[in-house]
């Protein structure tokens, strides 16, 4: 398992129209998520892989239907079900996307009193799980089992937004500059200097947003995974890299109860959201 970081909002980086909030960067890997590299980079090198097309993501067929813009939103408004079937202690509804096995990602954000994007959770698996599994798993994991933040609380649901990655294509990288800002997310792997086993993760969206260079990018990725003392070519040359790619898609608050009141599906015993 992997969590996101850091906790502090990034100033504004994204002409009329006016530009969105900043998305905090995630996700950095904990010590779940650092033991399972090593498995995770071999088993996955075979995955299916995408490719950009005009700005958008195309997705091959082999990636699976759950990686369809609306079965991740689906998989977004399952999310809320989730920790709304937790808050009320209602029975949990069947989900409606298809399922499979992906390395995914679930992540919390809620828009701060000055109009900024503040990150309440993330965490997710770089190893393979059930979907339908992984996203129950996730989504109270990033909601309330985030060690950097408090609980979400039933108060703050209306002012939330979910977004899924699914995660694929892990290849190795042949060098620390080799993978593209945008495109690709990253896995540092090294030894620190008394030999202990170092990594961390970013997701493909935490360079851009940012508004990192490559090396600003893998210098923070190195801080995340705790090393400390001097960072220099050499360490980054030192360093093994995976790159992989992903599918997000997001959902806040008042899109999900649209939907699923338009679709008949609102519990009743919801109503004091």
């Amino acid at each position: 398992e992997a969590e996101a970081s850091p906790t502090t909002s990034p100033p504004t980086l994204h002409s009329p129209p006016p530009p969105p909030p900043p998305r905090p960067p995630c996700c950095t890997s904990d010590r779940f998520g650092t033991l399972l590299c090593d498995r995770m980079s071999s088993r996955m090198l075979s995955s299916g892989s995408g490719a950009t097309k005009g700005g958008s993501k195309v997705v091959e067929k082999s990636l699976g239907e759950a990686t369809d813009k609306d079965q991740l939103e689906e998989q977004c408004r399952y999310c809320f079900d989730v920790i709304l079937s937790h808050f009320f202690r209602t029975a949990l509804p069947s989900p409606r996307f298809p399922g499979g096995h992906y390395p995914l990602f679930v992540t919390w954000t809620k828009v701060d009193s000055r109009g900024g994007v503040q990150l309440r959770g993330c965490i997710g698996n770089l190893s393979g799980i059930d979907l339908h599994q992984g996203i129950v798993k996730y989504a109270n994991a990033s909601a309330f089992d985030d060690r950097r933040f408090s609980p979400i609380g039933l108060q703050e649901v209306q002012g939330l937004e979910c977004a899924v990655t699914l995660l694929f294509n892990f290849e190795k990288a042949d060098s620390w500059l080799d993978w593209t800002i945008g495109r690709h997310g990253l896995i540092i792997e090294f030894e620190s200097p008394r030999g202990s086993s170092l990594s961390a993760t970013f997701l493909p969206n935490v360079c851009e947003e940012q508004g990192w260079s490559q090396q600003e990018c893998i210098d923070s990725l190195i801080r995340k995974a705790g090393y400390k003392g001097a960072i220099d070519s050499g360490l980054r040359t030192s360093l093994a890299v995976t790159r992989y790619q992903g599918c997000k898609a997001s959902v806040d608050y008042a899109q999900y109860r649209r939907d699923r009141v338009a679709a008949n599906m609102w519990n009743s015993a919801w109503k004091r959201v």
